[in-house]
């Protein structure tokens, strides 16, 4: 019988060759890598100084934002708050005087004694919280001496988020258009206003005056869903002690 020998093939000759493929795909990695930062170092070399440039403009541009914040924007809102005080004084006499109340309005809008009114402090420190806050008194003020056109307009430049401040905003613009016998407009704002926060006061009680201005005009389904909503959601409120009363008679209008 004949005898075969086994060939047998010299270990580490693949892992050999497996190797230097290994180092092969390496170098050329490597290879690779330096071209790329070559080519790197030559664009950022032959944008150096457009690089430069724009590094400069971003450190002036904030170094700017700082000097403004710094020298400029809060020491004119403090001087804007230092000057409100003045013309606050003859809207709180206002508030609480029995005559005379024109007089003492229109101190606080217009200012005496070389000193600021609510009217001056809004055109010179706009974008200052205090001029913003003078709008609302210069609108507020003008609404008492029913100057509704002026109060619409001072109102409208006033904005807040507050609670009850905007809400109560939005629902003064309502009153002054309602009082000008433009009830359209006046159920747009009562609507904003009653909108603007969810809480127990305000929300249900421009519910109510949206919903009596929608009976004005004979929107009855607003009226409706207006007054429902306030006896589904603050039945406790004032307004919702006898809303039904009110939801009842706009059923029976849309008769």
């Amino acid at each position: 019988m004949a005898t075969y020998k086994k060939k047998y093939k010299p270990e580490g000759k693949k892992e050999q060759q497996q190797f230097d493929d290994s180092e092969f795909e390496t170098a050329g990695v490597l290879n690779t890598l330096d071209e790329t930062a070559s080519k790197s170092e030559q664009w950022i070399e032959k944008n150096s100084k457009p690089l430069f440039y724009s590094l400069i403009a971003v450190v002036v541009l904030f170094l700017a934002y700082l000097g403004y914040n710094n020298y400029i924007s809060e020491p004119n809102e403090l001087e804007a708050s230092n000057e409100l005080a003045f013309p606050r004084k003859y809207y709180d006499m206002a508030s609480t005087a029995g005559s005379g109340i024109d007089s003492l309005l229109t101190l606080g809008l217009e200012g005496a004694d070389g000193k600021y009114g609510f009217l001056d402090i809004a055109d010179s420190y706009s974008g200052t919280n205090a001029g913003n806050l003078a709008n609302y008194y210069a609108g507020v003020s003008y609404l008492e001496m029913k100057q509704y056109d002026k109060a619409i307009d001072h109102l409208e430049k006033f904005n807040s988020d507050d609670e009850m401040l905007g809400p109560i905003t939005l629902g003064a613009v309502g009153d002054a258009f309602a009082d000008i016998n433009q009830p359209e407009q006046a159920l747009e704002y009562y609507e904003k206003a009653a909108n603007k926060k969810d809480n127990e006061f305000t929300t249900p009680l421009f519910l109510y005056k949206a919903g009596m201005t929608a009976m004005e005009l004979k929107k009855f389904d607003k009226a409706t869903s207006l007054f429902t909503k306030i006896k589904d959601n603050y039945p406790t409120s004032d307004q919702g002690l006898n809303v039904d009363k009110f939801i009842n008679a706009a059923k029976y209008s849309e008769q």
